[in-house]
């Protein structure tokens, strides 16, 4: 999470970036934009940093090379850090660079914005970090003035909303030697669109306590509503109990160890070495880096719990929140075993 009250924004250069497969190309602004207007800053700053102050993942830069050196960004991003007089020279580099990586058919032509911030909190530190900003979607805005006693209308074409930023990402001047600390945002998510954090950043997540917490969670619950019922019967109602005691473990423990996980939440010794399968095969797939054991981030729990769902949802009549004991509610079939039901037990309506 980023907070700004006490950021202000000190340098901003806005340049122009085409798709190279349309034959579009870049425009390069001569010269960074000098802001006098006190409104316009606060209203681009609320553009830029707003969708960052609603909690996201920490990357960091990679390189397949392992040599940080020959990721762009990273290295563009080294020398304005280093030396603040060459921003404007390195943002028309980062512009360059995305053109280079725009190769897909449907990516959008629009503004990129480079910017340096100054004094944004993270994790509890000031830090001056540099944005990165794109915006390629284009509204359309009506306009009503005063006009001989009454009002007339007009409209603005090609405005930006300053509500909804397209792609963004903060580079936090921190932990440089790791690849830094960076914060990305892709709003349109679509398969055409990970050239941004995959092309042109060139990301991985941080392995930190985070990273580590929101991941397994993740991992847990892929496991229950999906794999779980390839090796085994398993109720719906039972699905929910085991999300609600894995969210009950992470929400009471200090830390996680996957043995005792297993032994508390799942227990059942078939489906623990089904998870230990699942989870050790996902850490391939993804080069996820699980550990056996970490400290839990009770940001990442809450993070995680507004997406384990309790709700066992019958036809359209019905929906049964389940929060404690599975053992209360039964499931059943009619004498004519045409429909089926769940008798719940209780001791009093609240």
């Amino acid at each position: 999470m980023v907070t700004s009250f006490e950021a202000a924004l000190e340098q901003l250069s806005v340049h122009r970036t085409g798709n190279k497969l349309q034959n579009e190309f870049y425009i390069l602004s001569d010269l960074p934009l000098q802001i006098q207007d006190e409104t316009l800053k606060t209203l681009l700053m609320q553009y830029f940093l707003s969708p960052f102050e609603k909690g996201n993942e920490v990357y960091r830069f990679m390189h397949s090379s392992d040599d940080l050196n020959l990721n762009e960004v990273f290295h563009f991003c080294s020398l304005i850090f280093a030396d603040p007089d060459s921003f404007h020279e390195q943002s028309a580099n980062i512009t360059r660079h995305l053109f280079n990586v725009s190769n897909h058919p449907k990516i959008k032509s629009g503004e990129l914005y480079v910017a340096i911030f100054k004094d944004l909190q993270l994790e509890g530190e000031l830090v001056d970090a540099i944005g990165i900003f794109k915006s390629e979607t284009k509204e359309s805005y009506l306009k009503v003035n005063p006009d001989k006693g009454g009002f007339s209308l007009s409209y603005e074409e090609d405005a930006i909303n300053i509500q909804k930023l397209d792609k963004g990402c903060l580079i936090f001047n921190t932990e440089m030697e790791d690849g830094y600390k960076v914060m990305v945002i892709d709003q349109t998510n679509r398969t055409d669109a990970v050239y941004w954090k995959d092309e042109f950043l060139q990301l991985k997540i941080r392995n930190d306590s985070f990273n580590k917490t929101n991941t397994t969670l993740g991992i847990c619950k892929d496991f229950i509503t999906t794999r779980l019922q390839d090796d085994f019967e398993i109720t719906k109602a039972d699905k929910i109990d085991l999300l609600n005691r894995s969210m009950k473990y992470f929400k009471e423990k200090e830390s996680f160890d996957i043995d005792e996980f297993s032994e508390e939440v799942i227990g059942n010794p078939k489906a623990i070495e089904s998870f230990k399968n699942f989870s050790r095969d996902y850490s391939e797939e993804f080069d996820a880096g699980l550990d056996q054991s970490f400290d839990i981030s009770n940001a990442a729990v809450k993070k995680q719990a507004r997406v384990f769902k309790s709700v066992l949802k019958l036809d359209k009549n019905f929906h049964i929140y389940i929060h404690g004991n599975k053992e209360l509610i039964e499931k059943g079939f009619d004498d004519n075993r045409a429909m089926n039901y769940y008798k719940v037990y209780y001791k009093e309506e609240n």
